[in-house]
């Protein structure tokens, strides 16, 4: 039974924190393959704005071509709409048996507002991407206790930083994968 992480984003653009990250959550968890999922439109960031959804597919297969683990799934995409990690999972868990969720060490402690918060975890392990050790216990909650937690590597890349340095002119190198980097150049992104 193949074991398989699910990671969710924006992906705008993809960067190699998300790869060091992926890499790290796929050994730990002893996981088959970790599956990246690029949002449509993402229901926490619905007032961002995103780059193009055939840009940000792109630029993740670009990142992912070369690494046989790593695959990239457009459910998400196909929807064309809000998408909520629950009906990701849904259509998810009818190809694979085994889903872990890969998630950021801050949305623990408001997962409880996400769509169907109990449905989820019946459908996939919490993997929280830990970087603090000691979590005070009363913001501990049934689905902090539920989770596995992950301690990952500390990578300090956004995609809000990378963009911002497109802007402004300034070099992306070891941030982003060399082939994002030149698809970013090539296709004229982030430049305002």
């Amino acid at each position: 039974m193949l074991k398989v992480g699910i990671y969710g984003g924006s992906f705008d653009p993809i960067h190699n924190g998300h790869l060091i990250t992926a890499q790290a959550v796929k050994e730990m968890r002893e996981l088959d393959k970790i599956i990246f999922v690029p949002s449509y439109i993402s229901p926490h960031k619905q007032d961002t704005e995103t780059s193009d959804v055939e840009h940000r597919i792109n630029m993740v297969q670009l990142a992912i071509k070369q690494i046989p683990f790593f695959e990239m799934s457009d459910v998400e995409i196909k929807r064309k709409a809000v998408s909520y990690t629950v009906d990701t999972l849904k259509e998810l868990s009818e190809r694979y048996k085994h889903i872990e969720l890969i998630i950021g060490y801050d949305n623990i402690f408001k997962f409880h507002t996400w769509r169907q918060p109990d449905e989820i975890i019946r459908l996939a392990k919490l993997v929280v991407l830990r970087r603090k050790l000691n979590i005070p216990r009363g913001k501990q909650n049934k689905f902090y206790r539920a989770a596995a937690f992950v301690k990952s590597p500390f990578i300090q890349i956004s995609g809000s930083v990378i963009r911002r340095r497109v802007s402004e002119n300034l070099p992306i190198n070891f941030m982003v994968p060399e082939k994002v980097q030149e698809y970013i150049l090539k296709n004229k992104l982030y430049k305002g």
